[in-house]
């Protein structure tokens, strides 16, 4: 299992519009196909003006799977130029659990193909 850290430092007072445009839309696309969405958050406190998604994968292979069925999605492609005009910087983190990190569980209702985590609660 790896986490793929995405965060976006938007302009300046741009962060309501992002997330309205990402949730009219946006989400869904990504969610069809990426699945593990584990969280979508904004910042409030110190560096402000970010959002940051995480997404869980199996593995390297099945992120660049499913990020390469997202780029070739032809609404994907007409929803990007939407958003890329908000966005000052983009920082991409593939985080690789400790042995000791607990498990993400995953649950068939949070992706189209059965694949994706609902909760970080450690699996008993």
């Amino acid at each position: 299992m790896i986490v793929e850290s995405r965060t976006y430092v938007l302009h300046p007072g741009q962060v309501a519009r992002f997330m309205q445009l990402m949730a009219e839309s946006g989400i869904e696309i990504e969610k069809r196909h990426l699945g593990g969405l584990l969280g979508f958050y904004s910042t409030e406190f110190g560096s402000i003006n970010k959002v940051m998604h995480l997404w869980a994968f199996e593995s390297h292979d099945e992120r660049t799977r499913r990020r390469r069925n997202l780029y070739a999605d032809p609404q994907w492609q007409a929803f990007v130029p939407t958003v890329l005009p908000l966005i000052r910087d983009m920082h991409n983190e593939i985080l690789v659990p400790a042995p000791f990190s607990p498990p993400i569980a995953l649950a068939a209702d949070n992706a189209s193909d059965g694949m994706g985590p609902t909760s970080t609660d450690v699996r008993t």
